[in-house]
């Protein structure tokens, strides 16, 4: 599935976009489950296992900034996991494949919140780095909705401090504190049914939302079948062996030598990355309330 183009630029700039991976029918099902959560969130008026919601949610405007381990929740979701075109993809890219966790990341029009700087691979360190993230759009993404944006090449360098002025993890890098050329990242765009591949250390954020289309982005992780967790896996390994999709299950851990920061202490607000981050002090990208308190004092 995967062409050798998309091969090099995978291992050149640590991200890829793939365009109609996922049919027309198979997107307006995965709207159609995710139009039912945001509708049922009104019921809920705080962040728990299956919500992360905007600071502005309420019963009457219900407002959704994360579904947490979708494919936990609805067959839709799970499916999609597992979606056959997606597990080609990765064999292409790595021979096995074993499933890890998923969340759908809502931006939706005009105050969808953005996510900071990070690299996943500040969040879960394995015995090596061939991981990733595949994220479907649900929507159109273009420039003005918040799209992903990653910076090419950022895999292949160190692993950046993910860690707030207390010392503690935050899940953000700080902008001030790293030699990061922002201006190079480059945003992932592309029509609903596409979807995206990058690499656990590519650095990546996003833009709060200001446009008037919704962004709706359904991100699941991966990894090789020998790459094992460093701060262990609570369910044990019968549960770890049913997540594999592709290749011979195996009980030997391939171990290289890879740059590692673990995540730890862990941070002041647990949850998602959305909670994580709100301890990140210096910020690069604009919130909807930043604007909204600028646009007052003019």
């Amino acid at each position: 599935m995967l062409s050798q183009a998309d091969l090099a630029a995978y291992r050149r700039n640590g991200f890829i976009v793939l365009p109609d991976i996922l049919s027309t029918a198979e997107v307006e099902a995965l709207r159609r489950v995710t139009d039912e959560f945001v509708h049922n969130s009104c019921n809920v008026g705080a962040n728990d296992d299956v919500y992360d919601l905007e600071e502005s949610h309420s019963p009457d405007e219900p407002r959704v900034r994360r579904i947490k381990a979708p494919h936990l929740h609805d067959p839709e979701y799970a499916r999609a996991a597992r979606h056959p075109k997606i597990v080609e993809a990765l064999r292409d890219l790595w021979g096995t494949v074993r499933f890890d966790t998923g969340k759908l990341n809502m931006k939706s029009a005009g105050y969808g919140a953005p996510i900071e700087w990070h690299q996943d691979w500040a969040f879960y360190p394995h015995t090596h780095d061939d991981l990733a993230a595949v994220g479907i759009m649900l929507d159109d993404c273009e420039i003005g909705n918040g799209p992903m944006m990653v910076i090419p090449g950022s895999h292949r360098g160190p692993i950046w401090d993910h860690h707030g002025p207390d010392a503690r993890f935050c899940g953000a890098i700080d902008p001030a504190r790293c030699d990061l050329d922002f201006s190079q990242a480059v945003p992932c765009l592309g029509k609903a049914g596409a979807i995206t591949v990058h690499h656990v250390r590519a650095v990546h954020g996003s833009a709060t939302n200001f446009s008037g289309q919704q962004r709706r982005f359904l991100l699941f992780q991966y990894r090789v079948a020998d790459a094992w967790p460093l701060l262990g896996f609570a369910a044990g390994m019968e549960k770890f062996h049913q997540l594999l999709l592709a290749g011979a299950p195996t009980r030997e851990p391939r171990l290289v030598s890879v740059p590692v920061r673990l995540p730890l202490p862990p941070a002041e607000y647990q949850g998602s990355i959305y909670e994580n981050q709100r301890a990140a002090g210096r910020r690069f990208f604009e919130t909807a309330g930043e604007r909204e308190r600028l646009a007052a004092a003019e």
